[in-house]
């Protein structure tokens, strides 16, 4: 297939690529406006690919949008595009209300138009995934309840609202135009070149420079986490097996508090890096409880059993070795990290 990757340059979009071109026969182009959490270093192993193209284009931009579609004449669209950080979306909510909707609209627009033109076999085979999150039902108060498929709508903050708003545009396209889309809903990701705003990455580059490891509230939020090179693997077997019209959610089956998971990255790094800052004795003793965030959703767990028993996908890592490949890797790329904390530091404060 061409694919047409939207937000190639993010953490899981670049991710996807590299999958794509490492490990199967498929063309890329991704489409990114290479915004602060956006990078090339991400893709330096595949960019010289003759497989992999890219474009500087913001996905608002229709006109920019259109061409790309007339010129690549993609098999199908994974729009992963979207504006992702929840502080900064309470913060600055204005870049969320723009990407995630009017660049959705914009892009479903653009993709109906050049669909709608395709001759009967291409239009048949024609693929939109909508890549969304599970902050989108809001938060589970059980212990035992978890999201699946049809769980109603509940988001709680800014970021979890715009994609609430992009998933019923999704659908809405499919409904009323006949757009082939499939939507799935995924868990926190982590792994590899993930952007050091997120929690991983944060207290991996907090802890390695002795700086408090800044822990919301009582720290008992339960996430579920997908290592993101399994979130890529489903995302491909979505739209190569996917059923048009169909809601896949993916999880990984690990569900932790962040304060369990702040602990286990001090676990690991006493026995991967056990020189440590001469301001600390014990990598744990640098966890910091902070105010809690506004809104803060208290847990979210994934129902994976539909892309397991449909399409036969099931996560291959575990929390503890996905963690600990993840922390591995921050420490084999502290030149990255910096570079990466530079830009974050030049982007829009929170």
């Amino acid at each position: 297939m061409k694919i047409l990757i939207t937000g190639g340059a993010g953490f899981i979009g670049s991710a996807l690529i590299r999958y794509l071109i490492n490990d199967t026969t498929h063309s890329v182009l991704n489409v990114d406006k290479l915004t602060y959490a956006g990078n090339f270093e991400s893709l330096e192993s595949i960019a010289q690919n003759a497989r992999y193209e890219f474009a500087q284009v913001d996905i608002c931009d229709a006109v920019n949008i259109r061409q790309l579609f007339e010129t690549y004449q993609p098999d199908a669209v994974m729009h992963l595009a979207a504006e992702s950080h929840v502080d900064r979306s309470i913060d600055s909510p204005a870049a969320f209300i723009e990407t995630n909707i009017i660049g959705t609209y914009t892009l479903l627009e653009a993709a109906r138009l050049y669909w709608t033109n395709l001759d009967e076999t291409k239009k048949a085979a024609f693929r939109f995934h909508h890549i969304s999150t599970d902050e989108v039902f809001g938060d589970l108060h059980g212990t035992d309840d978890l999201f699946t498929e049809t769980t109603p709508y509940a988001p709680s903050s800014p970021y979890s609202a715009s994609k609430a708003s992009s998933d019923h545009l999704v659908r809405a396209w499919h409904r009323t135009y006949g757009l082939p889309m499939i939507v799935t809903n995924c868990s926190n990701n982590y792994g590899h070149f993930q952007f050091p705003e997120k929690l991983i990455p944060v207290v991996i580059l907090n802890a390695l420079a002795g700086k408090p490891l800044p822990v919301y509230g009582n720290g008992q939020q339960i996430r579920d986490w997908l290592f993101v090179d399994d979130h890529a693997r489903a995302l491909l077997t979505v739209v190569e097996k996917g059923e048009i019209g169909e809601t896949y959610n993916i999880g990984g089956h690990n569900e932790k508090a962040n304060l369990d998971v702040v602990k286990t990255i001090c676990a690991i790094l006493e026995d991967l890096k056990p020189e440590k800052p001469a301001n600390v004795a014990r990598y744990a003793d640098l966890i910091t409880y902070v105010t809690d965030r506004p809104g803060h959703d208290l847990r979210y767990a994934i129902d994976a059993s539909k892309i397991a028993s449909e399409l036969g996908w099931t996560p291959n890592e575990t929390f503890e070795t996905g963690l600990r490949k993840t922390v591995q890797w921050y420490l084999e790329n502290l030149a990255w990290c910096q570079q990466i904390e530079q830009k974050r530091q030049n982007a829009m404060p929170l």
